[in-house]
């Protein structure tokens, strides 16, 4: 469908990627990762056509159709959600058009027997039969199907594009994408605005999806479940595999491994070589083998070993002061705005050092809820906060309040206090803004290194409870997993709002479920919510399947069945949970070696059982990921 060939994007001088090549086929589903700034959004603008590559070739399958999901998005005004959804049938809707023409012509025309009127009837029939082929009469259905897919509910589909958020935006845009069956699907991080019910969802679509798919994002539970390839975009090189992101880590860890090894033994041949040469140089019959010696020794080519961008942020949430037992109380809460009530009559005790998960679909007060706490906005009700409690705030669009004029520097130095601003260089140095990048404008920063200098700013004010919604927007995967660590150690309380389940999981260990204007409180980790989530979405449905039945039909045989059912899927879910959470453990734990043996080759010599170790982490993450799958592939069968 595509093939790639030497493909290099400069920038005022500079190589973003150089020489790239790879091919894209029929199914492939490619997960494209890297750290921000890395070339995988230019990527897919270059393969879409938006900009054009500084040199190299693309050449496409004859009309080929491509759909890309793009960051920004510009809808015409007037048009409800509906009718900006249709947008995706361009020919049904030009056939509808033409097909209304023609059948006005043939109900005012009473010449049955003349030539043009035979003419009416056989372009009624060609645009019928087009009409059909282009699926016509579905087109309403499987539009309204992707939309309550993506979350919308159905009394929405008649509201104004522009009285929605550029998130819910995104969603009309991306299904849109989904639903105009395009031969390569390009999508740039399309789970940033959306909600855990709507990612497995679209998970479900994807993996159906008959075409190439292309997507960046930085959920690796979204790659693991969707994407069978996986190119990483890295110091300008890709490397490419046709495995799902964490085979990927994996082998990519065996085939550095592997050069590493051949790499010593190649440099002990040529030390061996270089000592014949020096030995026989000093003497003159042996002169000539000397020179042969010369000779091989220039032809031999260097092992390299993959060079890994493993620069990283350094994280620390210190907690200010101790607080008391209980830090937030509220009492009969409600929310509204005007006629749309978000919350009601919730109650909320949330004591000292609790780790708790907000989730829910969008748009069921999560984010209200962040800000009635931290006081952005009036609300009914009573809150009240604990003493000594002291809040430090992660909005969603925390990056946007930051001055596009001015410099990263500035932003920082603006936020300080006279305690803290001789600090405000190492912060930033900390979270990667070192050098010249401190003299970088907020408007130039991509979306990763905004969301960067925000947690940067954050740090800049005293806290002990921690209320963080969507901090993983736009991070790359290496920065999500130090700031996971770094909110693991954080010893005050947190209260995070957030979609991405892996990121989730082993912090929250209270969920609070937000439906339906009220909060549920599940006492358990982000697995557990989505274990008893299932299961209640399950009995409604089964409900609803009742009061239909005919008095013939046992219920208690069903409910039974369900109930072994539900009983043998809790148990493999958490099975493969465990498993992914070891195999996270494991390659944290690997990573971590392989940057000890970057730093330091000789770390053999004092640690003699160090490649045993390693090798032995390999191998279980090698039986554990045989493991995961054959537990993916039961779950799917079920």
């Amino acid at each position: 469908m595509l093939n790639v060939h030497n493909l290099t994007v400069s920038f005022a001088g500079s190589d973003l990627f150089s020489g790239i090549t790879f091919k894209l086929n029929k199914g492939d589903r490619i997960g494209l990762i890297g750290k921000n700034g890395a070339g995988k959004s230019t990527l897919l603008k270059v393969i879409s056509k938006d900009i054009e590559s500084t040199s190299g070739t693309m050449a496409f399958d004859k009309d080929v159709r491509i759909g890309f999901l793009r960051q920004d998005i510009d809808f015409e005004e007037g048009r409800t959600i509906l009718e900006e959804a249709y947008q995706a049938f361009e020919e049904i809707k030009r056939l509808e058009i033409k097909l209304e023409k023609i059948n006005q012509e043939l109900v005012e025309r009473t010449d049955y027997e003349s030539e043009y009127y035979h003419d009416l009837m056989v372009d009624l029939n060609e645009c019928t039969h087009r009409y059909e082929l282009l699926g016509g009469y579905n087109y309403k259905g499987n539009t309204e199907k992707i939309l309550q897919g993506l979350g919308f509910q159905r009394e929405d589909f008649d509201k104004l594009t522009n009285t929605f958020s550029g998130g819910w935006r995104m969603r009309i845009e991306l299904a849109k994408l989904l639903l105009q069956n395009n031969d390569i699907l390009l999508l740039d991080e399309p789970t940033n605005h959306l909600d855990i019910e709507s990612i497995i969802w679209l998970e479900n679509f994807l993996k159906n999806y008959s075409g190439a798919i292309m997507l960046v994002s930085h959920d690796k539970m979204f790659l693991n479940n969707v994407t069978n390839r996986t190119i990483e975009i890295s110091l300008g090189k890709i490397y490419d595999y046709k495995k799902p992101y964490s085979q990927f880590l994996l082998l990519r860890g065996e085939i550095k491994e592997k050069q590493l090894q051949a790499q010593k033994n190649q440099e002990k041949e040529i030390k061996a070589t270089q000592i014949l040469i020096d030995k026989f140089r000093a003497k003159a019959n042996k002169a000539s083998m000397a020179q042969s010696l010369i000779k091989k020794l220039d032809k031999v080519e260097r092992i390299e070993v993959d060079t890994d961008d493993n620069a990283v942020m350094n994280v620390r949430f210190q907690v200010s002061k101790d607080p008391g037992k209980i830090v937030i109380e509220a009492e009969n809460l409600s929310k509204s705005y005007g006629d749309k009530h978000v919350l009601e009559n919730v109650n909320l005790l949330i004591e000292r050092n609790s780790k708790i998960a907000f989730v829910g679909q969008n748009g069921q007060g999560k984010s209200t809820l962040a800000k009635i706490i931290v006081g952005e906005i009036a609300y009914g009700g009573h809150l009240k906060l604990g003493h000594n409690v002291e809040i430090g705030y992660f909005a969603q669009n925390q990056s946007e309040y930051l001055e596009p004029e001015k410099t990263v520097l500035e932003i920082m130095e603006d936020a300080s206090t006279d305690a803290n601003r001789v600090r405000v260089r190492d912060m930033l140095g900390a979270f990667l803004f070192g050098g010249d990048a401190v003299d970088k404008k907020a408007k130039m920063l991509s979306g990763g290194e905004r969301n960067r200098l925000a947690l940067c700013k954050l740090l800049l004010s005293p806290f002990n409870v921690l209320i963080m919604d969507e901090p993983t927007n736009h991070l790359d995967i290496a920065s999500k997993n130090v700031l996971k660590s770094a909110l693991k150690k954080f010893k005050g309380t947190l209260i995070l709002v957030s979609h991405d389940r892996e990121f989730l999981q082993g912090l929250a260990t209270t969920v609070y479920g937000f439906k339906d204007k009220e909060i549920k409180e599940y006492l358990g980790d982000i697995n557990y919510f989505l274990e008893q989530h299932q299961i209640e979405n399950l009995r409604e449905a089964e409900k609803r399947t009742i009061v239909v039945k005919k008095k013939g039909t046992t219920k208690n045989e069903k409910v039974q069945t369900r109930k072994i059912e539900d009983k043998e899927l809790k148990k493999l879910k958490n099975k493969l949970t465990k498993i992914e959470t070891q195999i996270d453990e494991l390659e944290i734990e690997i990573s971590e070696m392989d940057v000890a043996l970057a730093e330091d080759y000789e770390i053999t010599s004092t640690k003699p059982n160090f490649f045993e170790i390693y090798k032995t982490k390999k191998h279980t993450i090698e039986k554990l990921m045989e493991e995961w799958t054959l537990l993916e592939e039961k779950l799917e069968s079920n």
